[in-house]
């Protein structure tokens, strides 16, 4: 079982998403958000801080979990627990692209976010919800 911790950047009732790059294995340009890979001895919150600063150059200063999703296809992509940390507050100015990871970051409002044809997981509408 693989744990992957994903960031909901949250800022004036709006949420940051990050679509994936084409190369990536998992869901190709589709919009996610922030995070990755818990590595062997790593805690969620440690991951959280590790993977935000390799992705988008910031460190979280404010979080809150949000929930836990598993992988709804673990026959293509594995067996992955996703957990979701709203991240209110973070210190190193905003959030840009790091690495070739992601090719775009975009705040949206909430409802906008959720109507988005490309989302990773369908399943990101009940997370965001819970901002509401």
């Amino acid at each position: 079982m693989q744990d992957i911790v994903n960031a909901v950047f949250v800022r004036s009732g709006r949420v940051l998403l990050s679509r994936r790059s084409a190369a990536r294995r998992t869901y190709p340009n589709c919009w996610s958000f922030p995070g990755g890979h818990v590595e062997p001895g790593e805690s969620l919150d440690e991951a959280l801080t590790r993977e935000l600063r390799e992705e988008v150059g910031v460190t979280p200063t404010s979080s809150r979990k949000l929930g836990t999703l598993a992988e709804p296809a673990p026959c293509l992509n594995g067996e992955v627990v996703y957990h979701f940390y709203a991240v209110s507050d973070w210190a190193g100015g905003e959030p840009r692209l790091v690495g070739d990871e992601h090719s775009e970051l975009r705040w949206f409002s909430i409802s906008a976010a959720c109507a988005l044809p490309d989302l990773a997981l369908l399943e990101y509408s009940a997370i965001l919800r819970k901002l509401v």
